[in-house]
C-alpha cells in the first residue's frame, strides 16, 4: 500500500494521514468546497475537491469518494469515523473498484450496524445481556407485554445507528405509546430504519469499552478498556483509560468477552465492543462499532499502540507483532472532546470564526485538532474543534495536566465545552470515580458553571489589579529634592 486516500476531514483525516505519513506511505485528502483551506488538505500530499458545502453532497457521496481514490492512484480508502465509516455498501464498492477498505469486511459492518444483528450473533457465546427481547416491534400492544414482564424503567432503542438517536427512557405505562412513536420517527429519519427494540434499563450505568484488534489470521488481542460514561445527549465528552472501577477480574472477563464478539462476526482491523456495567460490577454487552472510535489516543497511550498504524498493517495482511500477553497498562490517559456548544445553553452548537485560537502544549500533553486561527467553524458537519488529551503516570497526575491544558487552551470567537470540561475534572465525582451516565443530570447546571466562572473572573480582576499595583510601585520615579546645583557652579 503506497498511497491511502482518508475519507474524511477535520482533525481525524489529520490524525490518519500522521500515521501513513510516519510508514512512508502519500496520502490524499478530499474535501467540499467549505473545507477549500482546511489543514487536512494542506497536509496531505494531493487533495481532490468532491463536491458542495453539505455532507450529503459531498463527503457521503460514495461514487465521487472512489472516484478521487481512482483518479489519484490511491491504493487504498481508510475512512475514519462517522461519514462512510460503518456503511457496508461503501465497503462493497470500495473494494469492488479493487481498492483495499481499511477496515472489517462487510459482514461485520452489516452485522454489527444492527443492535438486534448483534444480539443475535453473540448469542452463542455466553456473553452477558441487558434483558430484553431480539426482535424489532412496532406493536404497542406488544410492547406494552414486554415491559410487563421484564418490569419498569425499559430503554426503547433505535436498531440501527447510535448517539442516542431512537432511544427513549420510559418510566411506566402510561409514557410507552407517545415514546415508542417518537422512538420510531426519530430512528426512521436518522438511519432510515425505524426498527426499535425494548430492554431494560440500567438505572445507573457506567459505559466502559474495550479496544479490540483482529488481524486476518485469526490473532485477536484487546487494549483493555476506556471508561466513558460522562456524556451529554447520550454522547460521550470525557473518556479515560483504565477505568477507576474495574478489578483485574473484571477487567480480564470484560477483555475476553470483547474478543468472543470480535469472533462472532469474523472481524478484521480495529474495532471497539461497548458494554453497560451497574452497581453490582455486573456487565452486558451494548453494541460493537466497526471503526476508530473518537476516544482511541487514550488506550493509544497507555498501551503505546498505534491503532491507525495497525489498522494500515491489518489492510496489508501482516499479521500482529504482539500477543495479548506483550499488552500492558502503563499510567493513565484521559481525554476532553471540546466542541463548539454552549455548555449555558444546554450544548447547542456555537458557529462562527476562531478569532483567538491558541493551544496547549508540554509534556504529556497531545491535541488532536483540525483547526487554526480565522478558521470558520461551519454549520454543515458535527462541531467537534479537537480533542485534548493528558497523560500521567497516574490518574491525579493526568487529571491535573487537563486542568492546565484546559486554562493555556485559549479560544475565543465561538462558545466551546472547554468550561465543562474544567468542571468534569474538578468536580469531586469524577476525581473519586463515583460516578456514572447520569453525571450531566446529577451535577451539572449552567447556574453552577456561571458561579464558577464569574468567581474566576473576579479571581483574575484581583490578580490583574495587583500586577498593575505592584508594577506602579515598581515605576514610580522618586521625586528629588529642589536643587540649586547651577546657582553653585
Amino acid at each position: 500500500m503506497k498511497k491511502i486516500l482518508i475519507a474524511n476531514r477535520g482533525e481525524i483525516a489529520l490524525r490518519v494521514m500522521r500515521s501513513a505519513k510516519k510508514m512512508g506511505i502519500k496520502t490524499v485528502a478530499i474535501y467540499s468546497e467549505a473545507d477549500r483551506n482546511s489543514r487536512h488538505v494542506r497536509f496531505a500530499d494531493e487533495a481532490v475537491l468532491v463536491g458542495p458545502a453539505p455532507s450529503s453532497e459531498s463527503y457521503l457521496v460514495m461514487d465521487n469518494v472512489i472516484n478521487a481514490a481512482i483518479q489519484t492512484g490511491a491504493d487504498g480508502i481508510h475512512p475514519g469515523y462517522g461519514f462512510l465509516s460503518e456503511n457496508s455498501e461503501f465497503a462493497k464498492k470500495v473494494t469492488k473498484a479493487g481498492i483495499t477498505f481499511i477496515g472489517p469486511n462487510t459482514r461485520a459492518i452489516e452485522i454489527m450496524g444492527s443492535k438486534l444483528a448483534a444480539k443475535e450473533a453473540v448469542s452463542d457465546y455466553n456473553i452477558p445481556m441487558v434483558p430484553g427481547i431480539d426482535k424489532a416491534i412496532t406493536d404497542v400492544k406488544l410492547a406494552k407485554k414486554i415491559a410487563k414482564e421484564i418490569g419498569f424503567p425499559i430503554l426503547i432503542k433505535a436498531s440501527a445507528g447510535g448517539g442516542g438517536k431512537g432511544m427513549r427512557v420510559v418510566e411506566n405505562l402510561k409514557e410507552l405509546p407517545e415514546q415508542m412513536e417518537r422512538a420510531i420517527s426519530e430512528a426512521t429519519s436518522a438511519f432510515g430504519d425505524g426498527s426499535v427494540f425494548i430492554e431494560k434499563y440500567v438505572t445507573s450505568p457506567r459505559h466502559i469499552e474495550i479496544q479490540v484488534l483482529a488481524d486476518t489470521h485469526g490473532n485477536i488481542v484487546h487494549l483493555f478498556e476506556r471508561e466513558c460514561s460522562v456524556q451529554r445527549r447520550h454522547q460521550k465528552v470525557v473518556e479515560e483509560a483504565p477505568s477507576v472501577v474495574l478489578t483485574p477480574e473484571i477487567r480480564k472477563a470484560m477483555g475476553e468477552a470483547a474478543i468472543k464478539v470480535a469472533k462472532a462476526c469474523d472481524y478484521v482491523g480495529a474495532g471497539t465492543v461497548e458494554f453497560l456495567l451497574d452497581d453490582d460490577k455486573n456487565f452486558y454487552f451494548l453494541e460493537m462499532n466497526t471503526r476508530l472510535q473518537v476516544e482511541h489516543p487514550v488506550s493509544e497511550l497507555i498501551t503505546g499502540i498505534d491503532l491507525v498504524e495497525q489498522q494500515i498493517k491489518v489492510a496489508r495482511g501482516e499479521r500482529l507483532a504482539f500477543t495479548q500477553d506483550d499488552i500492558k497498562i502503563t499510567g493513565h490517559a484521559l481525554e476532553v472532546r471540546v466542541y463548539a456548544e454552549d455548555p449555558l445553553e444546554n450544548f447547542m452548537p456555537s458557529v462562527g470564526t476562531l478569532e483567538v485560537y491558541s493551544t496547549p502544549s508540554g509534556e504529556g500533553v497531545r491535541l488532536d485538532d483540525g483547526y487554526e486561527q480565522g478558521m470558520e467553524i461551519p454549520i454543515y458537519y458535527d462541531p467537534m474543534i479537537a480533542k485534548l488529551i493528558t497523560y500521567g503516570s497516574t490518574r491525579s497526575e493526568a487529571i491535573e495536566k487537563m486542568k492546565k491544558a484546559i486554562s493555556q487552551y485559549q479560544i475565543e470567537g465561538v462558545a466551546t465545552t472547554l468550561p465543562f470540561g474544567k468542571f468534569v475534572c474538578e468536580h469531586d465525582a469524577f476525581i473519586s470515580g463515583n460516578f456514572d451516565t447520569h453525571f450531566v443530570k446529577n451535577y451539572y447546571s449552567r447556574e453552577q458553571l456561571q458561579v464558577e466562572q464569574k468567581v474566576e473572573e473576579e479571581i483574575a480582576a484581583a490578580l490583574a489589579l495587583n500586577i498593575y499595583l505592584d508594577n506602579q510601585k515598581q515605576l514610580k520615579v522618586i521625586e528629588n529634592e529642589p536643587s540649586n546645583w547651577k546657582a553653585n557652579r
